[in-house]
């Protein structure tokens, strides 16, 4: 049985799709939008190769932490200098910018690698409903 390998040249027309993050959990939502940056819900994904779409990701405010999430999670910096640590409380995080807060959870679930930042450039947060990529075309997307 032969493996059929995507070469670079074939993955240039992607796909626009949009994500509705009202009242789902902050990880399903994150977490579907990686494997479409990916591509790996494509036939013809090849790991060593950007073959993923651009996702929009609207309503950002309104995605929900489970549990106890909202207290008892933070999102830790370092400056790498002597007390450099930086923390920030999830409850603030989603309340001032809860397109970071996806953005970050994005970000931990693809690769640390040139093709996952290359993915991150996809990716599109909006913490309301408007979004000025309707020329796309984009598809909605049910998690």
């Amino acid at each position: 049985m032969s493996t059929t390998l995507a070469k670079p040249a074939e993955m240039i027309d992607r796909k626009w799709y949009v994500i509705d993050a009202a009242g789902k959990p902050l990880g399903r939502v994150a977490a579907k939008a990686a494997v479409l940056l990916r591509g790996k819900n494509k036939v013809t994904f090849t790991r060593n190769v950007d073959c993923g779409d651009h996702v929009i990701i609207l309503n950002c405010d309104q995605a929900v932490l489970t549990g106890k999430k909202m207290e008892q999670k933070f999102h830790r910096t370092h400056s790498r200098y002597i007390g450099g640590l930086k923390e920030i409380q999830y409850k603030t995080l989603m309340a001032e910018n809860s397109d970071k807060a996806m953005t970050y959870a994005v970000k931990g679930m693809i690769p640390d690698n040139t093709l996952g930042a290359k993915a991150l450039t996809r990716l599109h947060c909006c913490k309301a409903e408007e979004h000025n990529h309707a020329a796309q075309k984009p598809e909605a997307v049910e998690i």
